[in-house]
């Protein structure tokens, strides 16, 4: 996935960012490995692939690109199935 698309959808959608990782966005560096450890030092972590972090952003963004006809192009550009994309646009 293209990290400026994803940076895009991420932005207009930051509610939908699957938590904790939401939260790590608004720190850098330093900031972000000291809270990370704060927040979940001692514990077994498991980090999805940054696709999972940001798939319900990029389901929004489908939903709201979505003209009635352009599944074949949302699907491309998104990296999803036309099946996934037309579940998506029918709920």
């Amino acid at each position: 996935m293209d990290r400026t698309i994803l940076r895009k959808v991420a932005s207009l959608h930051p509610s939908e960012i699957m938590q904790p990782y939401d939260a790590l966005l608004g720190l850098d560096g330093f900031d972000a490995v000291f809270e990370f450890a704060e927040q979940l030092g001692g514990f077994t972590v498991y980090v999805p692939k940054v696709r999972t972090i940001f798939a319900r952003c990029l389901e929004k963004e489908v939903m709201r690109e979505f003209n009635g006809s352009n599944f074949a192009g949302l699907a491309k550009k998104y990296g999803f199935t036309e099946r996934h994309i037309r579940r998506l646009v029918s709920s």
